[in-house]
């Protein structure tokens, strides 16, 4: 799928029609991270909270995630990164909940080839309950957004986990893994997949 054209962004929860909820990955909150400089722009959002014991726990996470969705009324729109994508596929395998409208799932980590040195290995994640990731399409609308050179989510991985999940692919080209460290930081696409996501 070639990229998707611009479009002016959208501002404020009142336009989007949901409150957004942010999944963020394994570093949990990052100062300068596009998701915490979403949030920050957009009234009501929140971001999943970073668990203090058992951080490398799937069941843990799920859990956390599930707790916050709770805590929101109205319609959802679930905006996650790295292995906060991964979170809310095992989240969306155990519940069901009649407000998310869609998920925007950035730059998805491949947890089953080896990550680099320093990550989590496959056993470790066999362990921690995080594979088989979940391979069924998912029950609400999703986005998947993909870099052409993300160090953990090499390209063809991603357009198969997309192919999977029934989520619609887009191709951000060469943008690493979506973080400060490779300019992202502010990442203003998000609101207009949000807002697509959202109507």
């Amino acid at each position: 799928m070639a990229h998707t054209e611009m479009q002016q962004p959208l501002h404020g929860k009142a336009a989007l029609n949901a409150t957004v909820v942010c999944v963020p990955g394994l570093r949990d909150r990052m100062p300068g991270h596009w998701q915490e400089l979403l949030c920050e722009k957009l009234p009501g959002s929140r971001i999943v909270a970073p668990l203090q014991e058992n951080k490398l726990s799937l069941a843990a996470r799920v859990e956390n995630l599930d707790r916050t969705l709770t805590s929101v009324d109205g319609p959802v729109v679930l905006v996650a990164h790295s292995a906060g994508t991964i979170i809310t596929v095992h989240w969306a395998a155990r519940h069901r909940r009649d407000n998310i409208k869609g998920a925007l799932l950035a730059a998805p980590v491949d947890f089953e080839t080896p990550l680099p040195s320093g990550s989590p290995t496959l056993d470790e994640l066999r362990a921690q309950g995080w594979l088989p990731v979940p391979k069924e399409p998912l029950w609400f609308p999703s986005i998947v957004a993909a870099s052409a050179n993300d160090p953990v989510g090499p390209l063809e991985r991603v357009k198969a986990m997309a192919g999977a999940w029934g989520s619609k692919l887009v191709k951000l080209g060469e943008v690493g893994h979506l973080v400060p460290a490779t300019g992202y930081g502010d990442w203003p696409d998000a609101m207009r997949f949000i807002g697509e996501l959202s109507t």
